[in-house]
């Protein structure tokens, strides 16, 4: 699954408006972080394809293949952390995009300087983790050393931010922790307490790991409470 230093060094942006292209590139790169811009989803999936980049920030609403479709297509093929950007307040519209393989959101209109603070904490967040023992949970096998899962051998493909949310459940077997514990240990920043972030990667990540999503044994549901791993 790779690694990211403490810091991003390269953002890719997807955003059709150029004023909004250019208030990012400004910020970020005053931040002294390299930007990479696209004004289309095609144009940002041949950028993806050319070289790596550390962040990307997908606008919601683009011409051609609008932000869900460029997504799903990233996440075809690569880990990559993604911001998707939309102006749009509808929670729909936000779940489906986390559903689609983004791992955070912001809407617009956004302050550049958090902005360029959450993309950070993103990078952060999502290096592999300390080296550790491996961790074995039902058939599961998680090795944190290494970023990698698998079922009876067979390896289990996560993004960066399904193999946290798994590590910090199966790091406390039997213990449960919240939404807002997660969004603090895995997002690692105060995010306000949007519980949809974990909610919608939980179902992302239970597609993965349970034999039956709709009866998962895995990660388990506590009825007012959060989130556990079965001891």
């Amino acid at each position: 699954m790779g690694s990211l230093d403490d810091v991003p060094r390269a953002v890719l942006i997807i955003e059709d408006d150029p004023r909004i292209r250019r208030i990012l590139q400004m910020t970020l790169q005053r931040e002294g972080l390299e930007v990479a811009e696209a004004e289309s989803g095609e144009a940002g999936l041949e950028h993806l394809g050319e070289r790596d980049f550390d962040v990307v920030l997908l606008d919601l609403m683009l011409p051609g293949k609008d932000g869900f479709e460029v997504c799903r297509e990233i996440r075809r093929t690569s880990n990559v952390p993604i911001i998707m950007v939309t102006a749009r307040g509808d929670s729909h519209d936000v779940v489906a995009g986390l559903e689609a393989g983004a791992d955070d959101y912001v809407s617009k209109p956004f302050v550049a300087k958090e902005l360029s603070a959450r993309i950070r904490a993103l990078a952060r967040r999502t290096r592999s983790p300390e080296p550790r023992v491996r961790i074995s949970v039902g058939e599961l096998e998680i090795a944190p050393h290494d970023g990698t899962v698998t079922r009876n051998g067979e390896l289990v493909n996560l993004t960066r931010t399904e193999f946290r949310l798994l590590c910090e459940l199966a790091e406390e077997p039997g213990r449960v922790l919240s939404r807002e514990d997660l969004l603090q240990r895995v997002w690692g920043y105060d995010y306000f307490g949007d519980s949809r972030l974990v909610d919608v990667h939980v179902r992302r990540l239970r597609k993965k790991v349970e034999e039956d999503p709709g009866q998962p044994t895995v990660v388990t549901t506590v009825r007012g409470m959060g989130y556990r791993i079965p001891p």
